[in-house]
């Protein structure tokens, strides 16, 4: 595999990265890079190119795990974390009871809808559709949230309820080009969350829900893993990883203080370009 493949893989890895976790949708992002210009399909297989996507979505995912290494352990009762600064006094701790029920309906609805979704919805305009409603839900999330102090200030508040209304919330993101982060995170907000919490528990979701569906993509795709593919795969999965990385730490570090706005105002924009290259 050339030079210039391996460039093309680093450039998809640090797409994947910057965008999987922040609410602005890597869907949308994917198609202006890796549809719109460097056109992975055209270099490599469609399965194989399918299946660098999972690859480099296991970077991002690694990612997440060491932000969040010691909150994990916690959950695993592998090691207890100390409590999170800011938290009221006797504050109790996020259950792994409590990610399981953040994840059973998008997990059900995932699994019921797949081929529609995979044989429906994946396409430029409804994606776009999703970018542009998407990010009319963040508007309308930062208004509401506004009104009033938020009830929940740190991820260890969060009841079985609000987990589960999350959940339920985050079933809009199967519909390409809402985003995850965007639909939980807008959620979590609406229901008295703070941003920095919503989020941390997006996050937290995210782990289990995306492993999974990557690991089933990639027993499926097994066959594809060849020599000659593997500089391409572990260029852009490392290239994920270390972007995914500098993105998190610092989107958490931003989330309290811009919102979700910011984020909103940039999709739509990002929406319009897509539309005017495409479409004029």
């Amino acid at each position: 595999m050339d030079f210039l493949t391996i460039i093309k893989a680093i450039i998809l890895g640090i797409v994947e990265g910057l965008t999987e976790f922040a609410p602005v949708s890597s869907t949308g992002h994917m198609i202006i890079v890796d549809d719109m210009w460097l056109r992975s399909e055209e270099f490599l297989t469609k399965y194989v190119a399918n299946t660098f996507k999972v690859v480099i979505q296991l970077g991002s995912i690694l990612a997440v795990i060491v932000v969040f290494k010691d909150r994990f352990l916690d959950l695993l009762w592998l090691k207890r974390k100390k409590p999170e600064a800011g938290a009221p006094a006797g504050t109790g701790r996020l259950k792994l009871s409590q990610v399981i029920v953040g994840l059973i309906p998008a997990g059900v609805l995932g699994l019921l809808f797949e081929d529609f979704i995979d044989d429906h919805l994946f396409s430029t305009a409804t994606v776009l559709i999703g970018l542009v409603i998407g990010a009319v839900f963040m508007i309308v999330a930062d208004k509401v949230s506004s009104k009033k102090e938020p009830k929940v200030v740190t991820v260890d508040q969060i009841t079985y309820r609000q987990a589960f209304s999350v959940g339920l919330i985050q079933c809009l993101s199967l519909w390409p080009g809402f985003s995850r982060s965007g639909s939980t995170i807008s959620g979590g907000v609406m229901l008295g969350m703070s941003h920095r919490a919503a989020a941390d528990f997006t996050f937290i979701m995210a782990v289990p829900i995306m492993f999974g569906a990557s690991f089933l993509s990639l027993l499926k795709n097994w066959e594809y893993f060849t020599l000659d593919a593997l500089p391409f795969f572990i260029a852009g999965f490392v290239a994920a990883f270390v972007f995914a990385l500098i993105s998190i730490r610092f989107f958490l570090k931003l989330i309290n203080r811009v919102k979700l706005v910011p984020f909103a105002i940039y999709r739509i924009v990002l929406a319009a370009v897509i539309a005017l290259v495409l479409y004029l």
